[in-house]
C-alpha cells in the first residue's frame, strides 16, 4: 500500500524556520519526482516545489525562492522541506503527493504550518 506520512509542521513565529518530511512507503520512491503542494486557508491548492529522481530541485514557486530547499533521501525514502525567513503567507497545510507514469496520483494527509506572532 502506497503511503506518504508528512511531519514537521507546527507554530512558528514569522521569520521562523521548520524542516517538514515526507515518509514514503509501499513504493520505488527513487522511481518517481516528489512535490510539495500548500493550502492555505480558503484557497486552492498551490504547488510549492518540485524535486527530481536524482535530488535536483526543479521547481520553486516564485514567493519560496530563496527561502525554501526541497531534499530527498532515497535511502531514507523521504522527501524535506527545509522552510527559512517564514512568512505569515507561508500559512497553509502542506501536503507531498506523486504521479505515476499512468497518471495516478498519491497524496499524504499533510502538515499544518501556522505563522503567527
Amino acid at each position: 500500500e502506497v503511503q506518504l506520512v508528512e511531519s514537521g509542521g507546527g507554530l512558528v513565529q514569522p521569520g521562523g524556520s521548520l524542516r517538514l518530511s515526507c515518509a514514503a512507503s509501499g513504493f520505488t520512491f527513487s522511481d518517481y519526482v516528489m512535490t510539495w503542494v500548500r493550502q492555505a486557508p480558503g484557497k486552492g491548492l498551490e504547488r510549492v516545489s518540485t524535486i527530481s529522481l536524482s535530488g535536483a530541485p526543479t521547481f520553486y514557486e516564485d514567493s519560496v525562492k530563496g527561502r525554501f530547499t526541497i531534499s530527498r533521501d532515497n535511502v531514507k525514502n523521504t522527501v524535506f522541506l527545509q522552510m527559512n525567513s517564514l512568512k505569515s503567507e507561508d500559512t497553509a497545510v502542506y501536503l507531498c503527493y506523486f504521479r505515476t507514469t499512468s497518471g495516478s496520483e498519491y497524496w499524504g494527509q499533510g502538515t499544518q504550518v501556522t505563522v503567527s506572532s
